[in-house]
């Protein structure tokens, strides 16, 4: 199947984010190839779309994080794309998985009109590693490569909005260092820390944020959430933070809890003339 004709197929169809020469490939397995499968509403009740990164601590990707979320934002009227990304536990660092991501964004802008998306209103979303990877793109974004021989690669791969849940965000003293290991290394210098720590990238550039944590969560510290947050305020940039008491980490849409409706209010009120 041609590369434009798999954009056009059914809903729940992994298009691959490269049609040929994947950057930084180890092989040609399906662990070497990432990919994106869109999850369509049947009915046009948003022309938002997200980018879905699961999380797993960059060793592997938890369904119900991945499939879950693009499961439940159908159901509410909002277009999805899961992204599977490459991973460490296939001989994968950084850069890998932020040119994944990258790349992931500029697809769906890209083709936001065969989707029925408003190319301004794309945004990304994940989980614990997930949530590193998606705040990372938030913070390490550019506007295209005017000129590229690929269209693809013209296109921003800024996300409009981001949705944080338990993330990883910095590399530093309050990181998971097994999160941290995976993606750069055993023993990465300080400023490749410094670089992937994302509460140290924060700009007025940065979108829109909803984060959500847990006090007790013992896998990924609140601090990483509140760190964030606060780099938002100091940079003027709007956003909604939420830190629930209870719920383990990695706990997802389980347990009845109340974070999706919290999340449902905010993308509802949530207007992206934020000027940048």
């Amino acid at each position: 199947m041609l590369f434009q004709d798999m954009i056009k197929a059914p809903p729940s169809t992994e298009i691959p984010l490269w049609a040929s020469n994947v950057p930084g490939a180890l092989g040609n397995k399906p662990e070497d190839i990432p990919t994106l499968t869109p999850f369509l509403t049947e009915t046009e009740k948003s022309s938002m779309g997200v980018v879905v990164c699961p999380g797993g601590g960059y060793w592997n990707l938890a369904d119900h994080e991945g499939i879950g979320y693009a499961e439940w934002l159908n159901q509410n009227g909002i277009k999805a794309f899961l992204l599977k990304y490459r991973l460490a536990s296939n001989g994968y660092r950084h850069p890998v998985m932020l040119g994944d991501a990258a790349r992931a964004l500029r697809l769906v802008r890209a083709n936001a009109s065969k989707w029925n998306l408003d190319p301004q209103k794309i945004g990304i979303m994940g989980s614990s590693a997930g949530g590193h990877l998606a705040s990372t793109l938030l913070t390490h974004f550019d506007g295209g490569m005017t000129g590229a021989a690929d269209p693809i690669e013209r296109v921003s791969s800024r996300p409009d909005f981001g949705i944080l849940c338990y993330p990883v965000i910095t590399m530093g003293e309050n990181t998971n260092e097994e999160t941290r290991e995976h993606l750069l290394g055993r023993n990465p210098g300080p400023e490749l820390i410094q670089n992937l720590s994302s509460e140290r990238k924060v700009t007025h550039d940065t979108s829109p944020c909803f984060i959500w944590h847990t006090y007790e969560d013992e896998m990924v510290k609140v601090e990483n959430s509140l760190d964030f947050a606060m780099a938002l305020r100091k940079a003027g940039v709007p956003f909604d933070l939420h830190i629930y008491t209870k719920g383990v980490h990695g706990i997802g849409l389980g347990d009845n809890h109340r974070w999706p409706g919290d999340l449902l209010f905010w993308l509802k009120s949530l207007r992206l003339d934020y000027p940048v």
